[in-house]
């Protein structure tokens, strides 16, 4: 079992498979039941959630400036966090949310010492507002927020259940890949994660897993090492 991990969540996972909703409460009780039980059984866990379940990108104007339109996304994760940090509230887990710069009271500022202060204590973190910069990927803050806390392990939670040679929506023939190494993605430039945390797990030697999340019991599965998903080698 990994005992520090950082769990990435998209944000359209939240809203589950309902068109005309932001947050899919029975979907989110389903994940932060599971986080309960990690963190029980003795995982310590940080969560990175996207924004896709409010914004993606420049989806609402294509001729929006790119760093407009990836600021608006880091707001939206994080909404995404101050709401699961509630949820995960609720059920008797606290949890904090960390920021890259400064959000008033509603969040804290990163810092390593206070993130591993409130895993330690069997507190979640939370993060959210990427790396406070445009240009970078919410895959990219896991990966870098994984080297920093040097975590034994990276879940990345899809809506597929791994990596697969071609698209498994287009082709019903596409084949599973179980396990792949970080190099491969790399030189291959497979979109799988995206290439800068590839390039932060190859360097920094941190285990991947990619893994559906509507499997049952998936993220403790993932963290429990079963063969789930797709293991990213290193």
């Amino acid at each position: 079992m990994y005992k520090r991990v950082v769990l990435k969540l998209s944000g359209e996972a939240l809203a589950g498979d309902k068109s005309n909703v932001k947050f899919d409460n029975e979907v989110i009780e389903g994940i932060v039941l599971q986080i309960k039980e990690l963190i029980k059984s003795g995982t310590q866990v940080t969560l990175v959630i996207g924004g896709g379940n409010f914004w993606r990108g420049r989806s609402a104007d294509s001729q929006m400036d790119r760093c407009k339109a990836d600021q608006i996304g880091m707001l939206a994760t994080i909404m995404n966090a101050i709401y699961v940090a509630d949820f995960l509230r609720q059920k008797g887990v606290k949890a904090v949310v960390q920021t890259p710069f400064k959000c008033g009271t509603m969040t804290e500022e990163f810092s390593k010492d206070s993130a591993l202060e409130h895993i330690e204590n069997g507190e979640v973190v939370i993060f959210a507002g990427g790396l406070g910069h445009p240009m970078f990927s919410t895959d990219t803050i896991t990966a870098l927020r994984g080297a920093e806390l040097e975590v034994d392990g990276l879940l990345f939670a899809k809506n597929v259940d791994g990596v697969y040679d071609s698209d498994p929506a287009t082709n019903p023939n596409a084949k599973k890949i179980d396990e792949i190494k970080c190099e491969d993605i790399i030189k291959n430039n497979l979109k799988v994660i995206d290439l800068t945390a590839a390039s932060i797990c190859f360097e920094q030697k941190i285990p991947v897993v990619i893994f559906g999340l509507n499997e049952e019991n998936s993220i403790i599965r993932a963290a429990k090492g079963e063969k789930i998903g797709t293991i990213v080698n290193i």
